[in-house]
């Protein structure tokens, strides 16, 4: 066994003692009625202010269905209110009720006494070495997760950000004047006013906790074909897979909510972008030489068969 395999048994083998001490494989958490994935949604719940069901499933990468149907239950059983976003569409926000917050304090509760319990059987070296172990291997973690992209839906003020952050890149890197900007505009404004949840998203890519891109998915005039919109990275960020991750997070949802077909406009001289769309399986099905931004470019239609 060479040395990267043994890291892998190493690390393995850590996982397997560490979820069995835990017992994070029981059928129930510390001896609650919910399952990991349940006490860890209720977890986000009560420390998330008005959080939306996209946003916990992103924080958790777990399937949005199923957070779906795991909040689904929880509004039946009374742990949790919905109510609509008075800010952005149909969204919903969701917070612990009553009887969820006395349900996740029993939880928390259990969970230390679990682990207390677990420390407290430790003799004082091993446990110190244990904390500062588990102290170490955190800190690694939170330092990769800080530095790597991760993708977000909308919150308030990121269209006028959007608009800002595309116009000012594109002046600087292409010379394109005051009208691309007025375009983004015009594009953001239809798209929060025919806002359709069942058809259109958005995604906020950030690093380090800030903008770091965008792209938008919009419905057309036909109702099988979707078009990817406003794909941009900010300059400091492009290497780490900022452009791929928000294409492909477009593309898997056009799938998912049924559209046949996803096409985009851009320009020839945007090499980078057209990189991503080819080796996302995009084909150029169109291109037109024209005068706009103040410049002379070729425009293109690139399509993708879902």
């Amino acid at each position: 066994m060479d040395r990267h395999e043994q890291d892998v048994a190493a690390l393995r083998g850590f996982n397997r003692i560490y979820t069995a001490q835990l017992g994070l494989l029981d059928a129930h958490l510390d001896q609650s009625p919910f399952t990991l994935s349940e006490a860890r949604i209720l977890y986000e719940l009560a420390n998330r202010t008005d959080p939306t069901a996209a946003e916990i499933a992103r924080a958790l990468r777990l399937d949005p269905a199923q957070i779906s149907r795991t909040i689904s239950r929880f509004v039946n059983r009374g742990l949790v209110a919905a109510r609509d976003d008075p800010s952005h569409g149909r969204h919903q926000l969701l917070s612990l009720t009553e009887p969820g917050r006395t349900a996740f304090a029993a939880l928390e509760g259990n969970t230390r006494r679990a682990v207390g319990a677990l420390l407290d059987g430790l003799p004082p070296f091993r446990r110190g070495r244990l904390l500062s172990a588990a102290k170490t291997i955190t800190g690694i973690f939170e330092e990769e997760a800080a530095s790597r992209p991760v993708l977000r839906g909308l919150k308030p003020g990121d269209l006028g950000l959007v608009i800002a952050r595309q116009a000012i890149l594109y002046a600087e890197e292409y010379g394109w004047n005051g009208d691309y900007e007025a375009l983004v505009a015009r594009i953001l404004a239809d798209f929060h006013q025919s806002f359709d949840p069942e058809r259109d998203a958005a995604w906020i890519a950030e690093m380090d906790g800030r903008m770091a891109g965008s792209i938008f998915l919009v419905h057309g005039n036909e109702p099988d074909v979707g078009k990817l919109r406003l794909l941009y990275v900010e300059r400091d960020a492009r290497g780490a897979g900022v452009g791929k991750m928000l294409v492909a997070a477009c593309v898997d949802h056009a799938r998912a909510v049924g559209y046949k077909r996803l096409e985009l406009w851009t320009n020839s001289v945007l090499s980078a972008a057209r990189r991503i769309y080819e080796r996302a399986g995009f084909v150029l099905v169109d291109e037109t030489p024209h005068h706009s931004f103040g410049k002379d470019l070729v425009g293109q239609t690139w399509s993708l068969t879902l």
